[in-house]
């Protein structure tokens, strides 16, 4: 599931009137001929696409009537013959489609309330992501070429400043919004992304009855439930994996007055552009009792690439791996779902920090060791 919205492009939404009963769902598909299926899936228990209907195009269009929707659900529209998906919810209201051939993911769709909603929130993250990733080409680009380190700096506040928007948008998309759908794959991406799993925990608890019924907010719970083990505030999964070297290292051997826990890989471009900066931090604060421990997800066979990358990026503390990709029983211990992740502890080991980047992470650091 955390992968269906990274996979989508965003479609524009205009509102339509609600039906009392049931609904259908249409839409005019040029250039495909006659004959061609159209399939409708929606998520099943497991949260996999299942196929509930189908129709034949006839005169380039096609029409489904639907019976009523006691509970919405994530549907899906498949063409066939044509790579791709268009994404809607289901509502109790006409819902269009223009179909394009060349294009599936960008096809116009046109609902009611839950889908304008939903493409609502896509956009928001189409242009989140278009913004994000300019930030991180002109890092890239300055730190390939010994740039500024002023100009790094001001790169990655603004990036923080674009997450710290993004969590905000969404935490009011799922607070406005406790009967919608949307809110159950708007707090789906906040976990996924690595928010606080108690500001989230506190918007789930804030949904309606039928909502958390749905598999999919059954999964989110399940989920939640897991992360409480690494909510600030807890102790930090104790752990032991062998470093380049082989030799076992133990969490609770490493510890400092302050030590981060930082989830990373060699392949993994965000991380590779974090780096810098823990180690800027490292340098400055090692000395006053700041330790850092890098848990690598390189890949099985591939410890030369992992090796490489602690050279080349001057990463002089401690480093384990299991070279076991997502599997890594460290990364599954402390519910890895996206890299970079990292956690800071105090001298006991309690979280006292989640996935702070850039200048937030040197200004905790220094709040933690002045105290």
């Amino acid at each position: 599931m955390k992968q269906v919205l990274i996979a989508i492009a965003v479609l524009t939404v205009l509102g339509c009137a609600k039906e009392k009963e049931g609904f259908s769902i249409s839409g005019d598909l040029k250039n495909i001929e006659d004959g061609k299926m159209v399939f409708l899936s929606e998520l099943d228990a497991n949260n996999q696409p299942k196929i509930i209907d189908s129709v034949a195009v006839k005169d380039e269009q096609f029409m489904l009537e639907l019976p009523d929707v006691t509970n919405s659900n994530l549907n899906f529209l498949n063409v066939e013959g044509l790579r791709g998906n268009v994404l809607f919810i289901s509502e109790n209201a006409p819902i269009e489609f223009k179909i394009f051939k060349d294009s599936l993911p960008s096809s116009n769709v046109k609902g009611g309330k839950e889908n304008e909603l939903l493409y609502d929130y896509l956009g928001h993250i189409k242009e989140l992501n278009t913004k994000v990733m300019k930030i991180r080409t002109d890092l890239r680009t300055q730190t390939t070429t010994s740039g500024d380190p002023a100009a790094i700096a001001k790169l990655q506040k603004e990036e923080e400043g674009l997450r710290n928007s993004d969590l905000i948008y969404k935490k009011k998309v799922a607070k406005e919004n406790p009967e919608k759908y949307v809110s159950l794959l708007v707090l789906t991406d906040m976990i996924n992304v690595g928010a606080p799993a108690n500001e989230v925990r506190e918007l789930y608890d804030g949904l309606s009855e039928n909502l958390k019924q749905t598999s999919i907010a059954k999964m989110l719970k399940e989920n939640l439930d897991k992360r409480s083990v690494t909510e600030i505030g807890s102790k930090a999964p104790e752990f032991t994996a062998p470093n380049p070297e082989g030799k076992e290292i133990a969490l609770k051997d490493v510890l400092g007055k302050v030590t981060l826990v930082d989830f990373w890989a060699a392949w993994c471009k965000p991380c590779r552009l974090e780096n810098p900066n823990i180690v800027n931090v490292y340098n400055k604060y090692h000395d006053k009792g700041f330790n850092v421990i890098g848990v690598s997800l390189d890949r099985e066979g591939q410890k030369d690439k992992w090796t490489q990358a602690i050279e080349d990026d001057n990463l002089t503390w401690n480093h384990v791996s299991n070279l076991q990709f997502w599997n890594d029983p460290v990364a599954k211990m402390y519910n890895i779902r996206a890299i970079p992740a990292a956690f800071l502890l105090d001298e006991n080991g309690i979280i006292v920090a989640t996935n702070l980047r850039g200048e937030a992470l040197e200004t905790k650091v220094k709040e933690l060791l002045e105290k």
